[in-house]
């Protein structure tokens, strides 16, 4: 059995004690992002078996050295800090992981959440913007977040300074939801800590990292894909040419959600983000209704994508491991440049679990990257 499709998000079903250790020792293994850890999960029927497999899977695609796999004894350190801090550690197909990052393609398996749980399966808006945000900027962002929240919409951001602040403080009542791009230990930045403290009463803090993880600066762009991930859509409130509110943006629009800009001066450079993208197609707001007309149609749609342990005595067919030849030919077919995983398996004439059985050794070894849209690159 591969990935299951369910028609609602009650359809999923909760994990065992034993199940989610190996869950989290899978996705905490080297070289395992989300993508490999569902290419896993699929290919061996669960996270024990692919825990085994993956020092062979490592050799195969020609590892320099032995690949790391995360430790039991590491798993329950984790799960144990997470208990004591009171967060949960849910796991993608269970009733209370969100229904709409859930059909995003590199959702993470495991999301860890503090505080209340429940805000997440409520509609969501993401509002961010400028660091180094106007005082005009942070005011409108503040009552586009309270309407928002009058509305009965969660509002969603990434902790930073500025608008994004701004909006948490503004929607503290009505409910928030802040991503983290560092674990719940690692607040950053740091002088945001009593403000999670006050998001905690009536919204949530979330995060895909351990617990005690430093956020790094390519750990930022991974966080905004999680706001995006969460939301019906966007609000850019103030970005400048260079910003990591408009990755937000460009990641909202791969997953299919709307893009919200809010305009600005033309003399001012952190409208100059937002400006572009109103230019572009994104609906102009200058207040919630906007955005409220948009989302509206959206709301009533179900949600059909959920995930859960495979059971290894249904996994579909083609269980032939790869040749010598067969992963030669595979290799000599990738390059620099991001290629199809459909055109690899055209050319190859290989069939498709040939293909992707290569493309994991590969990754597992640290010679692959993937581009999303099904594009993959050799290291």
């Amino acid at each position: 059995m591969t990935l299951r499709l369910f028609d609602t998000p009650s359809s999923g079903v909760r994990l065992t004690d034993e199940q989610r250790l190996d869950w989290l020792r899978l996705i905490r293994s080297e070289n395992v992002g989300p993508r490999t850890f569902r290419t896993l999960i699929n290919h061996y029927g669960g996270a024990g078996a692919a825990l085994r497999a993956l020092p062979e899977l490592a050799h195969k695609g020609g590892a320099t050295h032995s690949t790391r796999v995360f430790s039991s004894d590491d798993a329950k350190a984790e799960l144990a800090a997470a208990r004591k801090k009171g967060i949960a550690l849910i796991a993608m197909g269970e009733p209370d992981y969100p229904s709409r990052l859930r059909m995003i393609d590199d959702a993470p398996p495991l999301l860890a959440v503090q505080g209340q749980v429940d805000v997440l399966a409520e509609p969501m808006i993401g509002i961010v913007g400028s660091r180094n945000a106007s005082a005009g900027g942070c005011k409108f962002a503040e009552r586009l977040a309270f309407d928002l929240g009058k509305a009965g919409i969660i509002v969603v951001s990434g902790l930073a300074r500025g608008i994004d602040a701004a909006a948490h403080r503004a929607s503290l009542a009505s409910g928030t939801v802040a991503v983290l791009a560092g674990g719940h230990d690692r607040i950053y930045p740091p002088e945001h800590n009593p403000l999670v403290t006050d998001i905690l009463s009536h919204g949530a803090a979330v995060s895909e990292m351990p617990i005690a993880w430093e956020p790094r600066a390519r750990d930022f762009p991974r966080r905004n894909r999680l706001i995006s991930g969460l939301a019906l859509g966007v609000v850019i409130v103030e970005a400048a040419q260079r910003s990591g509110s408009l990755i937000t943006a460009r990641m909202a629009l791969e997953q299919g959600r709307e893009v919200f800009a809010v305009p600005g001066s033309p003399i001012d450079p952190r409208a100059d983000g937002t400006n572009n993208l109103i230019k572009q197609g994104a609906t102009l707001v200058t207040g919630v209704e906007d955005i409220l007309q948009v989302v509206r149609p959206i709301l009533g749609r179900k949600d059909d994508v959920a995930m859960e342990e495979p059971d290894p005595d249904h996994l579909d067919g083609e269980s032939r491991e790869p040749g010598p030849d067969d992963r030669t030919r595979i290799v000599n077919l990738l390059g620099r440049a991001p290629v199809g995983i459909d055109d690899l398996v055209r050319l190859s004439g290989f069939p498709p679990a040939i293909v992707r059985t290569v493309l994991l050794e590969l990754e597992i070894a640290g010679r692959l990257e993937r581009h999303g849209a099904g594009l993959v690159s050799i290291l």
